[in-house]
């Protein structure tokens, strides 16, 4: 795990509030906490210094009070740095990476769709996966989302939710 931990050593360098907030999960596999005032320039620097070239994906998630983009970044050796940025629930607002990625649009779109994210910066263009009859406004990924004439589930009880059909007599 020589190669993580130079990797480690550099981000550590460079961004020194990184400090303790990056995690070696097993080889080649690296997740990165990182504020919002040094994502970008932690991206260009990966990108462009540390040769990590290709967006896999970007991942979603509601975790209560803030919603977290994931950053999927690989190398040409299979190194994966997972950078994890946050948002506040109440205005998750982040900048575009499609200046580094251009590939990033459509998974940007998707979490626009579906956790309701603002991302300053992407062009404009059409809904993705959500249909655009889909209610706006409506963002199916976020915990508290549930379809309109339902009841929301509670998770202490599971009561609540779709409502059952009467048997038939």
């Amino acid at each position: 795990m020589a190669n993580e931990e130079k990797i480690v050593s550099e981000l550590e360098t460079r961004f020194g509030q990184l400090k303790d907030k990056i995690k070696v999960q097993r080889a080649r596999r690296i997740w990165v906490d990182a504020e919002e005032p040094i994502f970008a320039d932690l991206i260009d620097h990966l990108k462009n210094k540390m040769g990590f070239n290709v967006l896999c994906t970007i991942t979603g998630l509601d975790e209560g009070e803030h919603l977290t983009l994931i950053y999927h970044i690989a190398h040409f050796d299979g190194t994966v740095v997972n950078v994890k940025r946050f948002a506040p629930r109440a205005n998750p607002v982040v900048t575009t990476i499609t200046n580094h990625f251009p590939g990033g649009e459509l998974y940007e779109r998707e979490v626009m769709d579906l956790f309701g994210f603002v991302v300053e910066g992407l062009p404009p263009g059409k809904r993705y996966p959500l249909p655009d009859s889909f209610p706006a406004g409506e963002h199916p990924l976020r915990k508290d989302w549930h379809p309109k004439g339902e009841q929301p589930v509670d998770g202490a009880t599971g009561q609540g939710g779709a409502p059952v059909p009467e048997k038939e007599q």
